[in-house]
């Protein structure tokens, strides 16, 4: 059984509150299910970024945040998030060079990043970031091209990774995640590869290649791993996902079959000349003219593909949630049945 489309979340909006996207980049989840979504917003004009809080079944429960800046409640640019088992809420800030902490209502806490004491690391870029089951935090640094391991209490255990294309080498880093073994993947953005570290930050193995065939990528954002040690990769480039085995096998591609959301049908039932002009048109075009038939131009003229993939996602249920950035939407997926 392959990877089986569930729903869609989410509807584009340039409003700067309320329920609705402008360039999603990642979702997680607390210990009751309820997802946060991390909305960038329009940085160049510092509106709309905050985190939105829904349930699966599109539920909004509210948000916070408070657009761009440096104060406790803003961001720079924001790039991935995550929770501990204590369902504090960390969010990384490439531009700010920290990682902000919240409750489960959003009130800030502490920051990873500048000061002194525990927690009190040099970050540069940070942009990835992941728990393992002991809660220690995995941050990916894409200015300083490393990992870094800081434990429950604020302290770095290690930090492994210098620029390059070589074993333990990184180029602009982004997504990372653990799996129940302990092991550690990282999207090797730049070098267009996942590694694969084992919990002391030792190269185990990599999986990938540039380019547009099986088992390569363009650009990977992110990667997660379901309880199979199957690989579920956001290959951004190439506008698609990739599902690898445990051993770095190809299985098979996902794409996308996006349908309405909740949130967007609620918003045509009012706007029943958009409905209208929606029911008229082709929104599927799959046979683009030949200088349009690169993964970009076929994804963003064709709805229910994938347009700007950079987040995937395991909730505790086996389903998979990919954020597009571009597409301002998440699709969810049902990976249960999915084995080697």
């Amino acid at each position: 059984m392959k990877t089986k489309y569930l729903k869609t979340i989410g509807i584009k909006t340039n409003q700067p509150v309320g329920r609705g996207f402008l360039f999603p980049y990642d979702v997680t989840f607390d210990s009751s299910g309820m997802i946060y979504a991390l909305n960038r917003g329009r940085i160049s004009q510092g509106l709309g970024t905050r985190i939105q809080i829904f349930d699966y079944d599109e539920e909004w429960y509210g948000e916070f945040g408070e657009g761009r800046g440096t104060g406790p409640l803003n961001f720079l640019i924001p790039v991935a998030t995550a929770f501990n088992s204590k369902d504090e809420l960390f969010v990384t800030d490439e531009g700010s060079g920290e990682v902000k902490v919240f409750n489960q209502k959003g009130l800030p806490l502490y920051q990873v990043g500048g000061g002194s004491g525990p927690w009190s690391c040099d970050l540069k870029g940070p942009s990835g970031i992941a728990f393992d089951s002991n809660d220690n935090l995995y941050i990916t640094e894409r200015s300083a091209s490393r990992l870094t391991k800081i434990d429950g209490d604020g302290n770095v255990i290690f930090r492994v990774g210098e620029p390059g294309d070589g074993e333990l080498q990184f180029n602009m880093p982004w997504g990372v995640v653990t799996d129940g073994k302990g092991y550690v993947y990282v999207a090797d953005w730049r070098n267009d590869r996942i590694q694969k570290l084992d919990p002391d930050g030792n190269f185990v193995t990599s999986f990938g290649q540039s380019g547009n065939s099986e088992g390569q990528f363009n650009r990977p954002s992110s990667v997660a791993v379901d309880s199979q040690g199957n690989m579920y990769v956001t290959d951004w480039g190439n506008e698609r996902v990739q599902v690898l085995n445990s051993e770095g096998r190809f299985l098979h591609v996902v794409e996308g079959q996006a349908t309405l959301s909740k949130w967007a049908e609620q918003w045509l039932e009012v706007n029943q000349d958009e409905y209208s002009a929606r029911r008229s048109s082709n929104l599927s075009i799959l046979d683009l003219p030949a200088h349009l038939q690169t993964p970009y131009q076929v994804g963003s003229q064709t709805e229910h593909l994938f347009w700007g993939p950079v987040s995937a996602k395991i909730d505790a249920f086996d389903r998979l949630f990919i954020t597009e950035h571009s597409r301002a939407r998440i699709q969810v997926f049902d990976i249960s049945g999915n084995s080697d």
